[in-house]
Formats: structure tokens, sequence, C-alpha cells
């Protein structure tokens, strides 16, 4: 499986609007079919910027699904949120494989 990481920097005077928005976006990426689940988070560790950071993590069966997801579905997704809140939330991607899960 895979873990497509979203980490977004979000700029306290659109925080409130930014959260109103972000959850029915998460469900919308969800609804591409090609995610089995997503984890919202708080970064807690402080960083250098101003404001929040958040981390989404959409599990993928496979690589396969998330190409299929950036080929037909990013970029109009992504879209969206640099319309309303353009240089005011910062993100970045990432791609995690999942090798073995422990449980206590």
């Amino acid at each position: 499986m895979i873990i497509y990481n979203v980490t977004i920097n979000v700029e306290d005077s659109i925080h409130d609007q930014w959260l109103s928005w972000i959850k029915p976006h998460i469900k919308e990426v969800l609804n591409t079919g090609n995610f089995i689940s997503a984890k919202m988070t708080k970064v807690i560790v402080q960083e250098e910027m101003d404001g929040t950071n958040y981390s989404i993590q959409y599990t993928a069966k496979s690589k396969a699904y998330l190409n299929n997801y950036y080929n037909n579905h990013a970029a109009e997704l992504q879209k969206e949120g640099m319309a309303l809140f353009g240089n005011k939330m910062l993100a970045f991607r990432t791609e995690l494989e999942i090798i073995e899960e422990f449980h206590a």
C-alpha cells in the first residue's frame, strides 16, 4: 500500500475558512475511488513558519491507484484550493510505501 501525504501550512487569516473547506475536499478525493482511507492530523512540532500545519494521509492500494489519481483527478482538485486560498496555504506532497505494519 502507498500513503500519499499532503502537508499543508495554513495562514491564520484563512484558517477557519480553510478548515471548513478541507473536510469536504478530503471526501471528494476519497470519492475518486483511488484511496481506501484518509487521516487528517495536526502537526504538533513548531516550525519557523507562522500558521498551523496539517498532514493529510491518503492510503492507496497500490502505486497504480495513486497514478490514476494523479492522471485523472489531482490537477482539478488542487486547482480549487489554489483558487480559494492562493499563497496563504502552502502544500507539499510525499509518497510513502508501507513495508509492514505493527500493532500493540
